[in-house]
């Protein structure tokens, strides 16, 4: 048997110590040990994810506990420590004894048996002395009490607080600990009797299933793990998406007929959504930069049972001259720095850097230099990232509408009714913990007349 305190550990130092994708790595393991009880593969996933997400809150108190600082360990033991403590604190389903006990096992196992007793005495004063903990005084600084309470890097919470407001950071902050529902678009074209059927049977399979406010379509699922086992999965009844992605297609308003280009658009939620409301007579060129992206893209337009999309490799920095003024709709959900998705990739905010995202978005600009030349006069670009970074967002729009012949265009004629007045601008920013969506950020831009130009000014 698998020891899954063991492979959270493993799985931490691949996330931490050698900066790969938290996502990749979970995935990898539970492939590896596929044979493993659903309980144990739940229980793995959850210590990683769960010591990944409050990491600096764990270091945070191993410092008040430890002689040694949390940097100066040794990386196996830092990360063995960090696991026990988010058990000992955030998870009851193991006695603290038995987490201590492990911990100095597993120490063993791995070559570290001269440290037994500094794992030991750590752990046991930890689970000891819980409600001793000091965090940092929330008046006397804020800024800190936010970055330990809600384990965020604190350049990033300033960065937050001054560009969002301290109150919509925290709740911001406090969204990104909350598991999120799978939210799923329900296909438009299914009869009223046809979709009652299909949330019917998700129900019989276990699925808590919840209409959300936002879309008539869309749909939170709770206990729907292992999506592609759902009931209407291979038939194509519904695409796993976030409402701000919906939302997107939505802003556009997309007409049957229109020709459509998405410029990023693997795995290809927008593009289908995109294809199904331009309906027989449309056409959605869907693009992203590798094979095995634009394979993600081909997959599920096949499954969706969509024969109006085309998908190929394109990098979107390079203009399609073939392609100039011929779309209806531009859609350009651009690679940025994820901000404000956090709460499902956790990994993001120890990786994110103030140059990387000044870079990110240099290259947006790049990008949106380009992709708006396929735009006719008249025709519509939705510009889209799914972070809260101002400066990929509401700076972008300014210097685009600088730079190039287009107008904002108010969303609002396109909104769910509670989100109306936010879009009168024609920007619209989703912030997760105030808006029941993920971080989000959209601009609707209209093509004033032809520009021939091309490469940022």
């Amino acid at each position: 048997m698998e020891n899954i305190r063991e492979l959270a550990v493993d799985s931490l130092l691949e996330i931490v110590e050698n900066e790969q994708y938290i996502n990749l790595v979970i995935r990898d393991v539970q492939n590896k040990y596929n044979y493993m009880e659903g309980r144990d593969k739940a229980f793995y996933k959850r210590l990683t994810e769960g010591t990944l997400e409050r990491m600096i809150q764990i270091d945070y108190i191993l410092n008040q506990f430890s002689r040694v600082p949390v940097s100066k360990m040794k990386p196996f033991i830092r990360n063995l420590l960090r696991v026990s403590v988010y058990q000992l604190l955030f998870m009851d389903t193991v006695p603290d004894g038995a987490v201590c006990d492990e911990a100095v096992k597993l120490a063993g196992k791995r070559g570290f048996r001269t440290l037994h007793g500094f794992v030991n005495g750590v752990l046991r004063n930890v689970a000891r002395k819980k409600q001793e903990i000091v965090y940092p005084d929330k008046e006397r600084d804020p800024l800190l009490y936010l970055s330990v309470t809600y384990s965020m890097p604190l350049w990033l919470v300033e960065k937050f607080v001054s560009e969002r407001g301290r109150e919509n950071t925290e709740k911001m902050l406090e969204s990104f600990l909350v598991p999120s529902p799978v939210t799923i678009r329900v296909k438009e074209s299914l009869k009223e009797e046809e979709k009652a059927d299909f949330l019917e049977k998700l129900e019989k399979a276990g699925v808590s299933v919840s209409q959300h406010p936002y879309l008539p379509y869309a749909y939170c699922l709770k206990g729907a793990e292992g999506v592609q086992n759902l009931p209407g999965f291979k038939e194509g009844l519904f695409m796993v998406q976030d409402v701000s992605s919906m939302l997107v297609c939505e802003a556009a308003d997309i007409h049957p007929g229109d020709r459509v280009i998405d410029v990023c658009a693997a795995p290809g939620g927008k593009a289908i959504h995109a294809a199904e409301k331009a309906g027989s007579t449309g056409f959605v060129s869907a693009r992203d930069l590798t094979e095995y992206k634009v394979s993600l893209i081909r997959d599920n337009s096949n499954r969706m049972q969509v024969k109006t999309i085309e998908a190929m490799v394109y990098d979107a920095c390079d203009l399609r001259v073939e392609d100039v003024a011929r779309a209806d709709v531009c859609l350009a959900d651009l690679p940025c720095s994820g901000l404000g998705i956090i709460g499902k990739k956790p990994d993001i905010k120890y990786n994110v850097s103030e140059k990387g995202c000044i870079q990110l978005r240099e290259m947006q600009r790049d990008i949106l230099s380009e992709v708006c030349l396929y735009v006719k006069p008249g025709g519509v670009l939705l510009y889209s990232t799914c972070t809260v970074n101002a400066g990929e967002n509401e700076e972008n729009v300014k210097w685009f509408l600088k730079n190039f012949p287009f107008e904002l265009e108010s969303l609002s004629p396109y909104l769910p009714e509670c989100l109306k007045e936010e879009g009168r601008s024609g920007m619209l920013q989703l912030l997760p913990g105030v808006h029941e969506t993920d971080g989000f950020f959209m601009a609707r831009f209209r093509r004033k007349g032809y520009y021939f130009g091309g490469g940022k000014t």
